[in-house]
């Protein structure tokens, strides 16, 4: 269980409060390590080719990751009223 809950759902409201996409990014570069940054970013990409129906095994060979790295979001997007599932699915409604 995460200790620091209460935070990332204040850190969630406040962001959904903002209509600037580059407020938003600007937050994240100050709040994130560089490190942080890419594995957020690696892991919005592969649950993003696991939506297009991309295998694991392809996707391990596109990005160079293990296939360790890619179950965690296939199994996420698996599960019944996922969260993760619903906020992906709104890059095929915009």
């Amino acid at each position: 269980m995460m200790k620091n809950k209460n935070n990332i759902g204040e850190i969630a409201r406040l962001i959904s409060k903002i209509d600037d996409p580059y407020l938003i990014e600007g937050f994240l570069c100050g709040i994130l390590t560089p490190a942080e940054l890419e594995k957020i970013s690696s892991r919005w990409e592969i649950v993003k080719l696991l939506q297009q129906g991309i295998s694991q095994r392809k996707i391990a060979q596109k990005l160079h990751l293990s296939l360790c790295n890619i179950t965690r979001g296939s199994r996420e997007l698996k599960k019944k009223n996922s969260p993760l599932k619903k906020v992906i699915n709104e890059l095929k409604t915009n």
